[in-house]
């Protein structure tokens, strides 16, 4: 098929699907008007359990008070409740009154080991053990509102029950910064795979999920993008092993710390020489670096970790064995020796375009037209796993307070990040109104396909 024989495809087939939208969204019409009325009453409750979790924060796989406050809400909403998945992970299912389809609403509940600076009445003083070390904690990504935003959700749907065709799966997931107890390197799993592995889609199994993640932008906006929407994240481990003696006598040593430079210098060009960039972007950082013990003694290893970070499967093998190659021929040349360990985290995020267009008048809706087109996320989403499993669509949903400017807002990870509790009503609406979009719509006639699409698009 030639490239304009194709576009012209895709747009009919866009078209198609838009127009299937359009007539889902009317006739889903009442229960989204509902769904905003029953947002607006449970918007102060929402700030309220969101200012609980942030002031007790929990680390990943540490999530017991967040994972009791949650199961407790949903037993009380008379959901069926299912705890410890994924260690503390939990799984609310409500059926509707009326047959129809199934659909799952995701939200992550862990936090992060950053210390929260003074000045919110609920700032948290929390401290947990993280990797055997005690740490600060502090909601500093947003989960906190994640987690509350879905627990109004479920007590606006289980309000409408009588009303709802079909089955809404809530899933209150751990972990997803990865884990707190065990390095990744361990070989155990956690979050959204081994949520997966433990049955969390079996019964009942979704036809499609969502998920959603604040975010700096003009508050109370909602982005996103089709197909390959947030990165796939490997960790890198290098140790460089060289000969150690003294710091005035290099000879008779093999440095491994001028050895790791030149490593990472070398590292370098694997993005900006053999990756093509303009087929797909790709990301290789160097975060820490550690080695030597005093001015005057060259050590005999140094030990660097860092993170790639990729939107294609194909390009995410070339550049993770590009990597390798290149730190161990550059030891090699120096006399030393780098052993690599990569180690896959999470998968591309990719959005499924048929599930994004038929939901976009959801979105228009929830957000009061207030809609744009996301960019490429360099951070990485275990929502991935979820969206492999069954089609996916992944939103941001921005804020920050009107009278900043979110350019210069602190980004997510960041001890200043802040969210204005004015959105998380946008954020109730969202998650609500695309439940009962989906299941109010007919199924796909063909199933998508549950594998990731390539961000490359080969000619043919």
């Amino acid at each position: 098929m030639s490239d304009t024989r194709a576009s012209r495809f895709s747009a009919l087939a866009m078209t198609a699907c838009m127009c299937v939208a359009a007539r889902a969204h009317a006739q889903t019409e009442p229960l989204q008007t509902e769904v905003r009325k029953r947002a607006a009453t449970v918007e102060e409750k929402v700030i309220r359990w969101r200012r609980d979790i942030h002031e007790h924060p929990e680390l990943a796989d540490q999530e017991t008070r967040t994972s009791r406050l949650v199961a407790e809400h949903l037993r009380g909403l008379g959901l069926e409740v299912r705890t410890g998945v994924a260690r503390t992970g939990v799984l609310g299912v409500l059926r509707g009154a009326r047959p129809g389809r199934t659909v799952a609403l995701r939200a992550d509940m862990d936090a992060l080991p950053v210390k929260e600076p003074e000045g919110l009445p609920f700032a948290s003083k929390a401290r947990q053990a993280y990797l055997g070390k005690e740490v600060d904690v502090m909601h500093a990504c947003g989960h906190d509102a994640h987690t509350a935003m879905l627990m109004g959700v479920a007590e606006v749907l289980a309000g409408m029950r009588d009303r709802l065709p079909g089955t809404v799966l809530f899933i209150f997931q751990p972990a997803e910064e990865g884990p707190s107890l065990f390095t990744p390197a361990s070989g155990k799993k956690w979050g959204a795979k081994l949520m997966l592995e433990e049955g969390a889609f079996q019964d009942p199994r979704p036809e499609a999920v969502f998920g959603l993640h604040v975010m700096p932008g003009p508050l109370g906006q909602l982005s996103f993008r089709t197909g390959a929407t947030a990165a796939s994240s490997d960790d890198l481990e290098i140790t460089v092993t060289g000969h150690q003696g003294h710091g005035g006598m290099p000879w008779n040593t093999i440095d491994p710390i001028t050895t790791s430079a030149l490593v990472i210098s070398g590292l370098q060009t694997v993005v900006s020489r053999r990756a093509n960039l303009t087929l797909s972007p790709a990301v290789v950082t160097i975060g820490t670096i550690n080695g030597g013990t005093r001015a005057n003694i060259v050590p005999d290893r140094v030990m660097m970790t860092g993170t790639i970070r990729t939107y294609d499967e194909k390009v995410r093998a070339q550049v993770d064995g590009d990597v390798a190659r290149t730190a161990e021929h550059i030891a090699e040349s120096s006399g030393a020796k780098a052993e690599v360990r990569i180690t896959p985290m999470y998968a591309t995020t990719v959005n499924d375009p048929a599930l994004a267009a038929a939901m976009a008048p959801a979105l228009r809706n929830a957000a009061d037209g207030k809609v744009a087109e996301s960019p490429l996320a360099g951070a990485s989403e275990d929502f991935s796993f979820f969206a492999e499993a069954v089609p996916g669509l992944y939103v941001f949903l921005g804020v920050t307070p009107k009278d900043q400017d979110p350019e210069k807002a602190a980004p997510n990870h960041n001890p200043e990040f802040f969210v204005d509790e004015h959105a998380l009503v946008v954020g109730v609406r969202t998650m609500g109104t695309l439940a009962v979009n989906f299941l109010g719509s007919p199924p796909a006639t063909k199933e998508p396909a549950k594998a990731p699409r390539a961000f490359v698009h080969e000619d043919r």
